[in-house]
């Protein structure tokens, strides 16, 4: 039996198209949780909930989880409390694995599951989700802030929004001055940066493990 190669984010620093994603994602779909999630000690999606959840209050409606990946953050939500979830990706085979993700009730996590490549216009009507949430998705080889612009309009004036972007892509990649803009021109308040750690730091042999992102909290005005 030939062995399944083991992935780690050397592989994922390295993408650099929508089609690289896709290829790396198929062959990493089924072993992610375990090689990455669990290895590395992934503490990231934990976090960003915690900060949409405070941000969300008591309001209600649908959130987008935005590269949803395997479904860890959906599961993070429901644990949360949050059980009006869609989630969008670019890979089938790791939209598979998030169809499987059930909730404490036995529900699946997920109400809707969307395949979609984030560098092009979406097929989700304006202003239809509360709130945005997104781990994992904006960091080296992967979305820019450009890609901003399709979120703001799915979601719904008032929506809550906690992006987490790698540290090291916010500042190459321009976030910070895409933000500035977005806030001056009146589509979301002024962000605030709140910094966090991507894993737990059990995994210190690792070259990445000291990686931190910054979660953009934000609401969308128009």
């Amino acid at each position: 039996m030939t062995k399944k190669k083991t992935f780690d984010l050397t592989d994922a620093y390295a993408v650099r198209t929508p089609d690289d994603s896709r290829r790396l994602y198929a062959a990493w779909a089924e072993t992610y949780d375990a090689d990455f999630i669990k290895r590395l000690g992934y503490v990231y999606h934990q976090q960003v909930v915690e900060l949409l959840v405070k941000e969300l209050g008591d309001s209600s409606g649908p959130v987008l989880d935005v590269g949803c990946g395997t479904g860890v953050v959906g599961v993070a939500l429901r644990k949360a409390g949050v059980d009006l979830i869609d989630g969008i990706d670019i890979s089938r085979e790791m939209l598979a694995e998030a169809r499987r993700k059930l909730a404490d009730d036995g529900c699946p996590v997920y109400r809707k599951l969307i395949e979609a490549d984030m560098t092009r216009t979406l097929g989700i009507p304006d202003n239809r989700y509360a709130a945005l949430i997104s781990t994992g998705t904006f960091t080296h080889g992967h979305l820019g802030p450009g890609v901003l612009d399709e979120l703001w309009r799915v979601a719904a004036p008032g929506a809550a929004c906690a992006i987490g972007v790698n540290a090291a892509h916010f500042e190459a990649a321009g976030f910070g001055g895409k933000l500035a803009v977005d806030a001056a021109a009146g589509r979301i308040t002024n962000p605030e940066l709140v910094p966090v750690d991507i894993y737990s730091g059990d995994a210190v042999d690792e070259p990445h493990a000291a990686d931190r992102a910054l979660v953009v909290i934000c609401r969308i005005l128009i």
